[in-house]
């Protein structure tokens, strides 16, 4: 080939992928199942209606290693959910970027927890202790106590794979009280104490990834009990005609999950206007009627359904019983905690 022709096929080539760049639909990132399916009604198609920007969704299941990946690679995501760990982490790396908060109304507007330089809350949610209620028609689980004993409860329970959460409930069930957790998490001794109570039951215990399994394994009967999210609870009750119930007095772990962009994303404007869209009150008091998240704009709380509000892990008679995340904790210990927890897992 000649170097005229050479120069013309590699010109070919970068406008190729330069079209192709430009022919890619937004792409919004969220945790899938029945969560998403609300999302994509009450947000997604709404957006798309009104602003006429296509949107491709994808979904996942977390992980700070999977968004350093997708911003290493080719524009591919652009917003993404995120836990709060994963939003600390990844602004101080560079992962995900800072957001224009002038366009989203100002960092007033919302709950103080809610706001951080790289990302706005998207909801406040919680994992909780859920359980089939017609299996349980008298002495249902009431604690983690009653998780993990498996002489008064028999069979498989469940936990989502990692540290989080699982060491904090494996503590719940060992006796210490919502308020001294993170205490005791922070040294070795509470480390080991946690683990060792996990390891007291590790022989009936698996391990779910997306928050879909929850439901699912309640369902087809391969748990009598697990760690859920509380909205993929309600959601399978109200879709499914389910009687799965969620043990609030037991305690609960509560948390702010948050819209990012992701650092190498080509389509940031589009990607705020999105972000703007879902941020709206007048959106966000749409979401808790089909799946029970509070929503984290201060003006979006007085608009939502009263009739919602029990099912919603904020709502007064819950939330006395919910330990907040502790995110400085797990933005330090994640890493190495996840290590330890899936060796332990493996075993």
């Amino acid at each position: 080939m000649s170097v005229n022709l050479f120069r013309l096929a590699a010109l070919a080539g970068c406008v190729a992928m330069a079209t192709a760049a430009q022919a890619r639909d937004l792409t919004v990132v969220s945790w899938g199942g029945a969560y998403q399916d609300a999302q994509r009604e009450i947000y997604f198609q709404p957006f798309t209606a009104a602003t006429g920007i296509a949107l491709t969704e994808d979904s996942w299941n977390g992980g700070i290693g999977a968004l350093r990946a997708k911003a290493e690679g080719p524009a591919s995501w652009d917003v993404i959910q995120v836990e709060s760990d994963e939003l600390v982490l990844g602004c101080e790396e560079g992962t995900i970027v800072p957001l224009d908060w002038e366009a989203l109304g100002g960092e007033d507007q919302f709950l103080p927890a809610a706001v951080h330089e790289c990302g706005v809350g998207a909801i406040v949610w919680a994992t909780v202790l859920a359980y089939d209620g017609d299996k349980y028609p008298d002495n249902a689980p009431s604690s983690w106590a009653d998780f993990f004993d498996t002489e008064t409860y028999p069979g498989p329970r469940a936990l989502r794979s990692g540290a989080r959460q699982a060491l904090e409930f494996a503590l719940m069930g060992d006796g210490v009280p919502p308020d001294q957790i993170y205490d005791v998490l922070a040294t070795d001794e509470g480390i080991e104490r946690a683990f060792a109570k996990l390891d007291s039951i590790r022989d009936s215990l698996i391990f779910w990834e997306a928050g879909a399994q929850p439901p699912q394994l309640l369902a087809s009967g391969e748990v009598v009990m697990t760690s859920a999210y509380n909205g993929r609870i309600t959601a399978a009750n109200q879709d499914e005609g389910r009687n799965f119930q969620i043990a609030w007095d037991a305690g609960f772990v509560y948390q702010i999950d948050s819209w990012v962009v992701l650092g190498n994303s080509d389509k940031p404007d589009e990607a705020m206007q999105l972000i703007a869209y879902m941020s709206d009150p007048e959106n966000q008091k749409l979401l808790p009627p089909f799946i029970p998240y509070g929503p984290t704009h201060k003006d979006a709380a007085a608009k939502v359904d009263p009739a919602v509000l029990p099912n919603v892990p904020t709502a007064p008679e819950n939330i006395d019983h919910g330990l907040f995340f502790d995110r400085d904790f797990w933005v330090d210990r994640v890493e190495d905690l996840n290590a330890r927890f899936n060796a332990w897992a493996a075993q």
